[in-house]
């Protein structure tokens, strides 16, 4: 079962998500730095009730992460960022240009860091053929040396400025998992730093840490 009962206070931020999933950290880490108060509700995707009639009226793809505010539901980790961002003000560019490269950097990380995703998927919860993972694993360290090299020109963050935007953390929130599928980011020094300064910033807490496995209320500060 899925706690979709109303929040009762419309200003109150309600995320749906999973412990396990790349997908559901990226707005878990965004209320996490932003230190917004919200409300967590869990969806068990190894038991299944991402589909069960309850969720679905939520989310009708069956899949996390999903926001609720402002009597507003909002599905898809990248729209959720968008979302989020122009709500609260934090992690917005100030400048129009910025704002739309925060975007773009959104929707290439949906087409490329997600085969991060796909190779630690296939190395830990799933077995395919090894001629499957010879596709994705190839994929996944190009984008992540994408990333390295844009990063190799000494700039702190990926839209260039003083402050971290929704691209770094759409961006780290889906390849945060690349050990588990064999990657190690010591392989990406530019990556590697930027990864640094983002885990330095209050607030911030890998999956495990951060994403609780039980319905939870966070206060924030």
């Amino acid at each position: 079962m899925v706690n979709t009962a109303d929040a009762g206070d419309p200003e109150r931020l309600v995320l749906f998500g999973s412990f396990t999933s790349s997908s559901s950290y990226k707005p878990m880490l965004f209320l996490a730095l932003s230190g917004l108060p919200f409300s967590f509700r869990t969806v068990n995707l190894k038991n299944g009730v991402q589909k069960s009639p309850d969720y679905l009226a939520v989310n009708r793809y069956g899949q996390v992460p999903a926001l609720r505010h402002r009597g507003l539901t909002v599905v898809q980790s990248n729209v959720i960022l968008d979302y989020l961002a122009r709500a609260t003000g934090c992690f917005e560019e100030a400048a129009e240009q910025a704002r739309w490269t925060a975007r773009e950097w959104l929707s290439w990380e949906s087409d490329a860091i997600t085969n991060v995703a796909k190779v630690r998927h296939y190395s830990r919860f799933r077995a395919v053929d090894p001629a499957v993972m010879s596709y994705f694993r190839p994929l996944a360290e190009a984008a992540l040396g994408f990333v390295d090299t844009a990063l190799a020109d000494g700039r702190d963050w990926l839209v260039d400025g003083d402050a971290p935007s929704i691209a770094d953390i759409g961006c780290w929130g889906r390849m945060v998992f690349m050990a588990e599928g064999g990657l190690e980011i010591a392989r990406w020094p530019h990556l590697q730093r930027w990864a640094a300064r983002l885990q330095a910033l209050p607030g911030f807490a890998l999956p495990y840490d951060l994403i609780p496995k039980k319905d939870t209320e966070f206060a924030g500060r």
